[in-house]
Order: C-alpha cells, then sequence, then structure tokens
C-alpha cells in the first residue's frame, strides 16, 4: 500500500476523520439511491467506519503530541549520563538486560531472549547522522555478533544514511518512538556495567 493513498492517510489521520467521511458517504449515498438500493446506499460508508476504527485503535496509545514535544525537551537538557540512564532504565522496563559499553559507537548491549542488540544514542543531540557513523555501528554489530542494532537521534538523518540504514537493518529510531519508550511504565533497573 502507498503512503499517498487515501487508506494510508487516513490511518495516519486522526480516527474521527474516517467517522465524519463515513457519516457523509453515507448520507450521499442515500439521497442519490433509488428506494430499492436505500439499504446499500447506506452501507457505502462502512469502508470508512473499518478505517476510522483501525486508527482508533493505533492512537489509543499514542502519545500526546505536546506532551512528546515536552519530553523531549526534558531529554534534550539532560546531561549524557542521565540519558543513558533513563535509556537503560526504560530499556530494562521492557524487559532487557542491560550493559553499557564504553568507547566504541555502541552506547548499550540489550540482551533478551538470547537475542543481542545494540544501541547508539550518544549522537542524540547531533545535528546531522551520517553514513560514516552508522558503518561504524554495523561494524561493531558484526564484531558483537549482534542480532540488530538501533540507532536513536534527533538530527537529520541524511538520505545516503537512511538507504544504508534499510539495506544494512539498522533501525532509526523516531522521537515518536523515543517518547514511547521513555514514557512506559519503569520496572527495576537490570543493567550491567562494561
Amino acid at each position: 500500500m502507498s503512503d499517498k493513498s487515501l487508506f494510508a492517510y487516513l490511518l495516519r489521520s486522526p480516527w474521527w476523520i474516517s467517522i465524519v467521511l463515513m457519516v457523509l458517504v453515507a448520507l450521499v449515498a442515500r439521497a442519490l439511491s433509488p428506494e430499492p438500493y436505500l439499504a446499500v446506499g447506506t452501507l457505502a460508508g462502512f469502508p470508512f467506519l473499518v478505517i476510522g476504527l483501525m486508527a482508533a485503535w493505533r492512537q489509543r496509545h499514542a502519545p500526546d503530541p505536546t506532551r512528546t514535544a515536552q519530553l523531549l525537551e526534558q531529554l534534550a537538557a539532560m546531561s549524557w549520563q542521565d540519558f543513558s540512564l533513563s535509556l537503560a532504565q526504560a530499556f530494562a522496563a521492557q524487559g532487557y538486560t542491560v550493559s553499557h559499553l564504553q568507547g566504541v559507537t555502541a552506547d548499550l548491549q540489550l540482551e533478551k531472549s538470547g537475542q543481542t542488540s545494540l544501541v547508539s544514542a550518544k549522537r542524540w543531540k547531533a545535528a546531522t547522522v551520517g553514513v560514516e557513523f552508522l558503518c561504524e555501528l554495523v561494524a561493531i554489530k558484526v564484531a558483537k555478533n549482534a542480532a540488530s542494532c538501533t540507532c536513536i537521534s534527533r538530527g537529520h538523518i541524511t538520505g545516503k544514511a537512511r538507504r544504508f540504514a534499510e539495506e544494512n537493518a539498522v533501525r532509526l529510531m523516531s522521537e515518536t518512538e523515543l517518547a514511547a519508550l521513555m514514557t512506559a511504565p519503569r520496572g527495576k533497573l537490570k543493567a550491567v556495567r562494561s
């Protein structure tokens, strides 16, 4: 499905827009349908009801945009040490065992269900993230035999870096995903220093 299709657009829009469209389509179809087809005309808006319900389901736990912006400002004001600790706590709350890595491109090593993942967040405040940095992250992923790696940055990811990330399975965590991770309920930190 194309990101530019009506269906994709409505899934990204507030759920109530699809419901309003459903009502409008049903009313117009009912007004223009001959008497024997009134029921069919009324059901013409049903696909928009389905899209509206799907959008509502997806949006039910989405963070409030204002709250997200405030949280991102708070995170940007944190020192690296505080941000790193908060990030480790957030991943620990998701059930990961977290190890802090020193002196390499990756900052955190996550272990869960026998799988190792690496997270790089030191360039969190960087203005731009380029291919060179992602190449280093992939090299560390290979050296540590990790299943996956994630790059967290508020900065601009160049087009070349995005293509490289897609080709090498590097997850680029968006600000919305980061805000959702940081606002998830926290448990005890299962961290190990390396």
